[in-house]
């Protein structure tokens, strides 16, 4: 599954796919596909998809109930990442993330579409590997809860923000980008895991799984927290 894509640019994770993929993969659309419109549920900007929007997109590229899948995208910024984390919650756990990235594939890359067979896939929604703004205020502070912010330095510690209209992060969270190794965790902890829009955060809660520890999902993210006029701290 080719899930490149970049963030201000919808467009360009197709245009990638056809100028040269790997021989025999589908693509599917973090925008259009791996999410909901803006203003979903959770009021985030890449709200989670409807479990019958997904089954629809995944059946669609090839994916089954038997099938095996391996993602990637460019540099590991989240596309492959987001349809890891979305199958396992949909119920489907024989996934993998090529990684590195496209950038990492050792063979040729065919240009074009492919004729992919369409499969049947079921969703079947978990409810224990996602956390809401609510439940993290009701949890932030108490032992045991710990909260991760994915986003860089510079967006955690709100001296720029080119996205969202409130810089800063959510009080009491710490900083583990999604661009580095995740700092060590203890794996007896109830770790949560946000980033801008729920999209790189899940490159940290598969490294964290890839260290031990497994990690919740704040799908929201900071475009939800910020819009509700939340707390917000500095620094």
């Amino acid at each position: 599954m080719d899930c490149r894509w970049q963030l201000g640019h919808p467009e360009i994770g197709r245009e990638l796919y056809l100028s040269g993929h790997v021989p025999g993969a589908s693509f599917l659309d973090v925008e259009a596909e791996l999410s909901a419109p803006p203003g979903g549920a959770d009021g985030g900007r890449h709200p989670l998809p409807a479990p019958e929007d997904f089954a629809r997109a995944a059946g669609a590229a090839g994916i089954g109930d038997d099938t095996l899948v391996v993602a990637y995208d460019q540099g590991m910024n989240g596309g492959a990442a987001r349809l890891w984390w979305l199958l396992r919650h949909f119920g489907h756990g024989d996934v993998a993330v090529l990684r590195g990235g496209l950038d990492d594939w050792l063979g040729p890359l065919r240009a074009g579409e492919e004729h992919i067979e369409a499969a049947d896939f079921r969703a079947e929604p978990r409810q224990d590997d996602l956390v809401s703004a609510e439940e993290i205020e009701e949890r932030l502070g108490k032992p045991g809860f710990l909260l991760v912010d994915a986003r860089v330095p510079e967006r955690y510690r709100g001296e720029v923000e080119p996205i969202d209209p409130v810089a800063g992060h959510i009080p009491g969270a710490v900083n583990m980008p999604y661009t580095a190794e995740p700092s060590a965790v203890d794996p007896d902890a109830e770790v949560a895991v946000y980033c801008g829009s729920g999209i790189s955060a899940a490159v940290t809660v598969l490294a964290l799984e890839r260290a031990g520890v497994e990690a919740k999902l704040y799908p929201g993210s900071w475009s939800e927290w910020s819009s509700r006029g939340l707390a917000v701290e500095r620094g």
